[in-house]
């Protein structure tokens, strides 16, 4: 009887440990969902839930020339009033960034956009942002905060996101997507861009 009463004792204790974690897990999951208030599509980006796309970690796809779906059909305007149309990506690669300001990892990558689009410039490539949340004056206070100079869409209405639908998770911002010279996607970065491996992506379509 002795021996039984021991055994017992550590289960009922495992099962209050495990209990207790329980209620831990519930206590950090509603923390997480205030701070997702705060900055919500970065938040599902990072998270992930399970829509049939990758969490927005930094995971890297790219796609064989034979395996790219037809060009983008973008139609959009830019903040400064520019109207952007399909046959504006034809012979140059482009750089497509999804953001918006109170997206932190935004903040973090914004900067080595703008180093890239300084040092591929030269090669015939540009660059876009793609705002999808923010009025003019945030989205110009941003871009006057780190030093950008190329242009963004004003794409409150999704017109842009909706041209790059299924490669665009809705939730996902940031993502970066690397258009070819025939304005077909060559690769993608869900999440926050690394320096080494975008130059690697866009040095690749401006070779190919």
């Amino acid at each position: 009887m002795t021996d039984s009463i021991n055994r017992a004792a550590p289960l009922a204790s495992r099962r209050s440990v495990l209990a207790a974690g329980g209620l831990a897990l519930t206590a950090l999951t509603l923390g997480l969902s205030a701070c997702a208030q705060q900055d919500a599509l970065a938040e599902q980006a990072r998270a992930g839930d399970n829509k049939n796309y990758v969490a927005g970690d930094g995971s890297v796809t790219e796609f064989a020339a034979a395996d790219r779906k037809s060009p983008v059909q973008v139609n959009g305007t830019l903040f400064d009033g520019t109207t952007v149309a399909p046959a504006d990506f034809q012979g140059k690669v482009t750089v497509l960034n999804f953001w918006f300001a109170a997206c932190a990892p935004c903040r973090v990558e914004a900067p080595i956009l703008e180093e890239l689009h300084q040092e591929f410039k030269p090669q015939g490539v540009q660059f876009f942002g793609v705002n999808l949340r923010d009025e003019k004056p945030t989205a110009e206070a941003f871009e006057k905060s780190f030093n950008l100079t190329y242009p963004s869409f004003d794409d409150k209405d999704g017109g842009v996101l909706l041209a790059v639908s299924g490669l665009v998770p809705p939730g996902a911002v940031p993502t970066t997507l690397v258009l070819d010279k025939q304005g077909r996607v060559a690769s993608r970065v869900l999440g926050e861009i690394q320096k080494g491996t975008l130059k690697t992506l866009i040095a690749a379509a401006v070779a190919g």
